[in-house]
Formats: C-alpha cells, structure tokens, sequence
C-alpha cells in the first residue's frame, strides 16, 4: 500500500503543478483535433446519473448532454481547482470531488455511464481504476473512454516504448498503455473499439461482464 500512494503521489504532485498552464499547453490540439472526439463520445452517454472520472480542468464541460447529472472527480486538487472555476461552462450540472480512480468513494453499480478522456495513460495501476469503473457502474450501464493507447504498428510501437519513460518524468502521461487490453483485464467486456488517429487514440464502450 505504500508503494502504491508514494507513486500515486508523485504523478499527482505533477499534475498539480502543471494545473496552471495545462489548458494552454493542451490549447492546439483541443481545437484541431479533441473537440471532434469530446463530441463523439458524449453523444453516446446514457443517463440520467454519470460518473466522469478524470475531469481535470473540465475540457470536457461543453459537451456534457442536456438531461443528465455528472459527478466528475479528479485526483489532483489543482486541477479541480481550474475545473470549478470553468463550472459555469457545463452544459449539465456537474458535482465535483476530489477522488483518485484507484478507490472511489461510491457504492456498487450507481452510474448509468462512466466516462474518462485521456485518463488512464496517468492513472498509476489502471487495472485497479478500471475494475472501480466496473464496480460503480450498473449493471445495464456503460463505460465510455477516449484514451491514447500503444500502437500496434512495430516501429511505432518501440518508439513509443523507448520514449515512455522521459514522457512520464516530464508530464506524468504514460503513451504505451494497452487499454483495450486492460479493460478486458478488468472484467469489463469490450463492446467496441473506434481508431480516431491512426491506432494510437481510441473510443472504447465496454459494459458490465453480466449485461
């Protein structure tokens, strides 16, 4: 347990210091690219409860669906410092929290739809978060994620992993996560897998393993 807060620890000291500037580093793509895949994936939210896990500065307020009610959380208190100031920017009512994804606060199957963007390329054991997505979601709910992932193009994939450890150190973002395969590893069982660019960002659905 300690190895896992001490390493917890650290990726979160480095979001926090980065809150402050990391909507202007993220500013580019955000408006070339991310806004087409925000979009995408919150048409597909059901709810009328949804969980969003990672909400960082809020990127994602603007797109959240008329009708629902979102619980956002976030484990880095910088972040959600920024999130709160752009609240008013939701297009639903949005309750935030401080939460790590590792050890959510919540009761068994509770959300119509769980969601994370660009999230579990930092969460440290992303097992571990994606089985709590699994716990808290019900039964005939849904579990949504737009994520960059390992490439499965050789080359590629060995830059990415050759680069990975400078990538963490600098910014805390791991870019050779396998997430369908983890989600799979979860218990979650993968209803489908879009390619946004190339094969390196995905939307993926998964669903309870007895929908």
């Amino acid at each position: 347990m300690k190895a896992v807060t001490r390493r917890t620890k650290t990726i979160q000291g480095r979001y926090d210091r980065g809150a402050s500037f990391y909507d202007l580093g993220c500013l580019l793509v955000e408006r070339l690219l991310c806004y087409r895949w925000r979009q995408e994936l919150w048409r597909r939210v059901r709810g009328p409860l949804v969980l969003e896990v990672g909400v960082g500065t809020g990127a994602n307020f603007p797109y959240y669906p008329p009708g629902v009610e979102v619980v956002a959380v976030d484990f880095s208190p910088r972040m959600l410092e920024e999130a709160r100031r752009k609240r008013r920017r939701a297009a639903s009512p949005v309750h935030l929290a401080l939460m790590n994804a590792q050890g959510l606060a919540f009761p068994d199957h509770v959300f119509d739809s769980v969601v994370a963007t660009f999230t579990f390329c930092s969460v440290p054991y992303p097992r571990a978060g994606l089985r709590e997505l699994k716990r808290v979601c019900k039964e005939k709910g849904q579990v949504l994620l737009l994520e960059h992932v390992l490439s499965q193009e050789p080359l590629l994939r060995e830059v990415m992993n050759l680069l990975n450890p400078l990538v963490v150190r600098m910014g805390g973002q791991n870019i050779n996560r396998d997430t369908p395969r983890n989600v799979r590893a979860s218990g979650l069982r993968l209803t489908g897998e879009q390619d946004l660019l190339g094969d390196v960002v995905k939307l993926l659905e998964a669903i309870p393993p007895d929908s």
